[in-house]
């Protein structure tokens, strides 16, 4: 059987005792833990607080794949409780700030991007989660919920979602220590992070659907990066259950 490109990066990903597990590690390229823009309007989100009440069982036995909304808009506070739940800061300690989701080296390359189509006091647009402001970074207006479903290869769920949330990774975050290893981690990173939205969507009623399907350079030319040092991974719906 001939070798493909994944058996390849898997092979040669891979740790082998008595070699170096991590690059040079310099911290005076220590890559930036945040990405900001600026000169864009800022969204000041509620403080996150648990809106649902749901204990932790209930929550994993009733998390399920939603693809069919309704066109009940979701609330701010419910966005707010979720990207805090996903990849928000949960404590500070010694100038560090550490997540509610797991990172390798506790680098965070993961960024945040929304799609919001019907949430309530927010207008349409494609807007970047500024985690340490816990805010969202005005990025596009207008409602890009056609040109997502084309771009998810016709999921029909993303023209349907209240809001789709778009992860992506920078990669030299992770590379920085983990050289090739790290194209690994950041998709472990990822998925940490998605199942944490998916179960915060549970205890507020909310329905989720994550999506590895994609044209990865169409969605990155919708939230504007450029595909080389940042690129989209991964994806989510959220919204509404229809009934």
């Amino acid at each position: 059987m001939l070798e493909g490109l994944g058996d390849r990066f898997q092979r040669e990903s891979k740790y082998i005792r008595g070699e170096s597990l991590v690059g040079g590690m310099s911290w005076e390229n220590l890559p930036e833990p945040y990405k900001f823009y600026t000169n864009v309007q800022v969204v000041n989100l509620p403080k996150p607080k648990d809106l649902g009440g749901m204990s932790l069982d209930q929550v994993l036995r009733e998390r399920k794949s939603i693809r069919e909304y309704s066109l009940e808009p979701i609330q701010l506070d419910q966005i707010s409780y979720i990207l805090w739940a996903a990849n928000g800061i949960r404590s500070r300690e010694e100038n560090q700030e550490f997540r509610t989701a797991p990172s390798a080296g506790a680098l965070y390359p993961i960024e945040t991007y929304l799609v919001v189509s019907n949430v309530s006091d927010l207008t349409p647009g494609i807007y970047h989660y500024s985690v340490q402001k816990h805010g969202l970074e005005t990025l596009k207006l207008g409602k890009f919920t056609r040109e997502m479903v084309r771009a998810g290869m016709g999921q029909e769920m993303l023209g349907k979602a209240a809001v789709t949330f778009v992860w992506t990774a920078i990669f030299e975050r992770s590379k920085w220590k983990y050289r090739q290893r790290a194209y690994r981690y950041v998709y472990l990173d990822a998925g940490h992070i998605a199942e944490n939205l998916a179960l915060a969507a549970t205890s507020l009623g909310l329905g989720s659907c994550q999506i590895g399907a994609l044209y990865d350079d169409e969605v990155n030319l919708i939230i504007g990066i450029d595909g080389v040092e940042e690129s989209v991974l991964y994806m989510s719906t959220v919204g509404q259950p229809a009934d």
